[in-house]
């Protein structure tokens, strides 16, 4: 048997062991998730981060907007743009709309659950403090009003653009932190059932670079 002989061969035994090796953890594992675990993240169907939009809206600059019929949130800039955000929202079941104000804003803010979610799950702890990755509020809160809704980050990035949440509206953690900073406590936030996106028309997006899952994440 020749060298080339040889090499072709040992070539096409570790091509067909490898073969092997991912259609047994195929047999465990979801198409999506083995896809993900070996091109890190390709093949997500997570909604891609924030970006630029025409929006023409009657809400002053610097106003949130979130729709939850686009599952997106708006910041309002001039000129009829906006920031369009990707989020979680509401279940049927804890559906809401209205206009509350930013009353509250917190970097790693802690998490309790409530007393019915405690009822609903007694597994779940007292508290999760602030900064710790299993945080479900993720790195970033802004309080709403006087009620328990708030726009804050995730835990789960992968749930972004579902509908899941007990009436807060979830974001992308590197999403929330861009919203954080460029919002005030006395910041207007709309939550409206009604679909904007009609309006929308997405712009070339020179301000954010691509679309990444940062580490925040």
């Amino acid at each position: 048997m020749t060298v080339i002989n040889k090499f072709l061969k040992s070539a096409v035994i570790g091509i067909i062991s490898a073969t092997i090796g991912i259609t047994a953890v195929a047999e465990n594992s979801t198409a999506q998730g083995l896809f993900s675990t070996i091109f890190s993240g390709i093949g997500s169907d997570r909604p891609p981060s924030r970006t630029i939009v025409k929006l023409k809206t009657p809400y002053r600059t610097g106003s949130i907007v979130v729709s939850i019929g686009d599952r997106r949130l708006y910041k309002i800039l001039p000129g009829e743009k906006a920031i369009s955000y990707p989020i979680a929202i509401p279940d049927k079941g804890a559906f809401w709309s209205g206009v509350e104000p930013v009353t509250r804003k917190a970097v790693n803010p802690r998490w309790t659950p409530t007393a019915s979610m405690r009822k609903e799950n007694p597994d779940l702890p007292p508290f999760v403090k602030g900064g710790d990755p299993r945080n479900p509020l993720g790195v970033r809160a802004l309080y709403l009003g006087s009620t328990l809704y708030r726009i804050h980050g995730t835990d789960a990035p992968q749930l972004i653009g579902k509908s899941v949440s007990r009436g807060c509206i979830r974001m992308y953690n590197q999403d929330v932190v861009d919203l954080y900073d460029r919002t005030t406590v006395g910041t207007k936030v709309i939550v409206t059932g009604k679909t904007l996106l009609a309006s929308a028309a997405v712009t070339v997006n020179t301000e954010f670079g691509p679309d990444v899952f940062t580490s925040l994440n």
